[in-house]
């Protein structure tokens, strides 16, 4: 019994020291660096503040919601240990209302100030109609006005009713525009603050130390909805100069926290009509029950691409995703939920995400318009997942600094290209702040000026323009990336298109896009376009003449392709006429034709061939 109380009252004594909670302080961190990825971001912060002897909890405040709690790595220096790291969405801290929000808020506030006074001076002047209408009978019963009085008072009436309707009239318009400037601001408002987060990240630090004393932390974490895509500006003068080519990096961040005056790296881990050249498939040609439908019919994938990414409500999603499946070609939507992109020859989807909504693949049936509806996905606030961006030691190796080109402008920032054993990284020398709004910020990366040879191509089968092509060779030392281009030439913008960096060929080829000062035409010459039955085939015959002409006033070099079907059945024969001298692929049926052409000169091309097949059997030709 004597034992059995002492154990009871043992444990009774006990248990205040395990319901004990540890202490918990709180210090201030800062992010220091970031580095972005295509999709995705890694931030690094330091903190530093006091810590107590023995057991306790350090926690870091007031971080992105979207941080993905497995990348979490802190280091500490002091005299402590750490025995864990975790996360935990914090609902309590209120968000501060960035200046953006409260300049707007500020401006309805003198707005509705206005409306105010506005709608008392409109009561003011409809009370003073009034009064005019109720004094409006002249003289008494007994007599009238006399005809002076009359004149004198319809002209006192008109005046003041002219003037009270005019300035209704102001007045009436004044509140319209201030309603109409109200809803643009609330719209603003609401788009900013539907993109920030609810809720921020803490990540809590448990440590033990033998005294108090001081401690710093430096903390790295990856963190999702920010990213970059990398995009240039293409400049050619004339095709006697070399060309300019700007790299950037077009960064969207949404985490819900600014960053302010930030080390940013950039890692590779991850007019309406389009500059970019056609491309010249294979004609396959069987009978006609075997074909399917005509190939020249099908939808082309549009040059650009644009549309607007909305909620289940129908309300826009600024700082969504879009990006072209398999490539690093992508961009974000602005404030109103609006995209636009170039697309590659070989886009075949898109893929629309943004943190808290399930994403959607769309596959492009050459449409040139796109809009999309995103569902709510209450799982991925909870737990964030970010892949594909493990860490590598950086290959140790002489790292290239880079100077950018004099301008008279503003000097550019100073970057360094940095070799890894599997990715590069973009140093920017400068910090840079960027805001949690969905706004996309361009970061200028390098300025080359890169030797370059030029010749213009042409398909006048699939369209009548020509494209001026530039040519870089050695280019791999640019570390470029697969993105998007606005092209100038001859001081002009003349389009956008894409710089394709994931070709394996030991030269780059740059659309520089639509050149309308060579002019070509197409047309089907019906002597040489016949119909004939012979014995148990019958053969068609076709012809096309080819006009170019240079109204440059320089000579250029033209590359020009055409086609003849190929067969693809044993009984159809396809045989090739004149072709002007172009050298004919016989696997592929192109015809590729290499000319220089003076100034202003013109030149005309054959292209003929004959096909002959059973005459019990049909095939399409044009």
């Amino acid at each position: 019994m004597k034992k059995s109380l002492f154990i009871l009252l043992s444990l009774i004594l006990i248990k205040p020291s395990f319901s004990q909670e540890l202490k918990e302080t709180s210090i201030t961190s800062k992010i220091q660096e970031v580095t972005l990825f295509l999709s995705g971001a890694q931030v690094f912060e330091t903190a530093s503040g006091q810590i107590s002897s023995g057991e306790s909890v350090i926690l870091i405040k007031g971080l992105s919601p979207y941080l993905d709690e497995k990348s979490i790595q802190v280091k500490g220096q002091g005299n402590f240990t750490i025995q864990s790291v975790n996360k935990r969405l914090d609902f309590l801290s209120e968000k501060e209302v960035g200046e953006k929000i409260k300049a707007l808020e500020a401006q309805i506030e003198e707005i509705e100030k206005s409306q105010t006074l506005s709608q008392n001076r409109l009561q003011v002047l409809t009370n003073k109609a009034g009064l005019l209408a109720a004094n409006k009978d002249l003289g008494g019963n007994q007599s009238g006005p006399t005809m002076t009085e009359l004149r004198t008072a319809l002209d006192f009436f008109d005046a003041e009713l002219t003037k009270i309707t005019n300035e209704e009239l102001q007045v009436k318009s004044k509140i319209q525009a201030g309603e109409r400037e109200l809803e643009k601001l609330r719209n603003q408002i609401n788009a900013m603050q539907e993109s920030e987060n609810k809720s921020t990240s803490e990540i809590r630090i448990r440590v033990k130390a033998s005294a108090a004393g001081a401690a710093s932390f430096q903390i790295n974490y990856l963190v999702a909805n920010a990213g970059w895509y990398p995009k240039y500006d293409i400049r050619v003068k004339n095709i006697t100069q070399p060309l300019q080519l700007n790299y950037k990096a077009e960064v969207y961040q949404n985490t819900g926290v600014d960053w302010k005056n930030v080390k940013l790296r950039f890692s590779n881990a991850n007019p309406n009509q389009s500059g970019q050249a056609p491309n010249l498939e294979k004609w396959e040609l069987n009978y006609a029950r075997f074909t399917t439908v005509n190939r020249f019919s099908v939808p082309q994938t549009p040059g650009q691409i644009s549309g607007v990414v909305l909620d289940e409500r129908g309300e826009p999603i600024p700082g969504a995703t879009v990006l072209v499946k398999g490539t690093t070609i992508g961009t974000s939507t602005d404030l109103e939920g609006r995209y636009s992109i170039v697309l590659p020859q070989n886009a075949k989807s898109l893929v629309f995400s943004f943190i808290g909504y399930r994403a959607e693949e769309r596959t492009l049936n050459g449409q040139s318009s796109l809009n999309v509806s995103l569902l709510n996905d209450t799982s991925s606030l909870s737990e964030v997942v970010v892949t594909g961006y493990g860490t590598v030691s950086k290959k140790e190796m002489a790292s290239m600094k880079v100077r950018g080109a004099n301008s008279p402008m503003a000097a550019p920032l100073e970057t360094t290209f940095v070799e890894n054993q599997t990715t590069v990284e973009i140093e920017v020398a400068e910090p840079y702040s960027i805001k949690t709004n969905g706004e996309k910020t361009l970061v200028e990366l390098k300025a080359y000026e890169i030797p370059a040879t030029y010749r213009y191509t042409a398909i006048p089968k699939l369209d009548k323009d020509a494209f001026l092509i530039a040519e870089l060779t050695d280019w791999n030392q640019y570390s470029l990336l697969e993105g998007e281009s606005n092209l100038y030439f001859e001081e002009g913008f003349v389009g956008r298109s894409i710089l394709n960096a994931a070709d394996l060929q030991d030269t780059l080829q740059v659309s520089m896009g639509r050149d309308r000062s060579i002019v070509m035409q197409r047309e089907k010459v019906d002597q040489y376009s016949k119909k004939r039955t012979i014995g148990a085939n019958i053969t068609e015959n076709r012809g096309y003449e080819i006009t170019l002409k240079n109204n440059k006033s320089q000579a250029v070099t033209l590359v020009l392709k055409d086609q003849i079907p190929v067969s693809v059945n044993s009984s159809i024969t396809v045989t090739a006429g004149e072709l002007s001298g172009g050298n004919l692929d016989t696997q592929t049926g192109i015809v590729t034709w290499e000319i220089t052409l003076p100034p202003g000169a013109q030149q005309k091309l054959a292209l003929q061939y004959e096909v002959k097949y059973p005459k019990s059997e049909r095939i399409i030709l044009d």
